[in-house]
C-alpha cells in the first residue's frame, strides 16, 4: 500500500478546481485565466512533489 502524496493531492485539487473554474458563472476570459492558473500549479506540484 502506497501512502498519500500531499503534493499529489493538492494537484489533484487544483485539477478539480481547473474544471470547476470552467463551469462558473463568469465571463469566458475570467474562467480561461482560473483555469490556467490552478493547471499551471497542479502541473508544477506534480513536477515539484515527484507525483506521477
Amino acid at each position: 500500500m502506497h501512502a498519500l502524496n500531499p503534493s499529489k493531492i493538492r494537484a489533484a485539487a487544483h485539477r478539480a478546481m481547473a474544471l470547476a473554474a470552467l463551469h462558473a458563472n463568469s465571463s469566458l476570459a475570467t474562467r480561461l485565466a482560473r483555469y490556467n492558473d490552478h493547471m499551471a500549479k497542479a502541473r508544477a506540484l506534480e513536477t515539484a512533489g515527484g507525483a506521477q
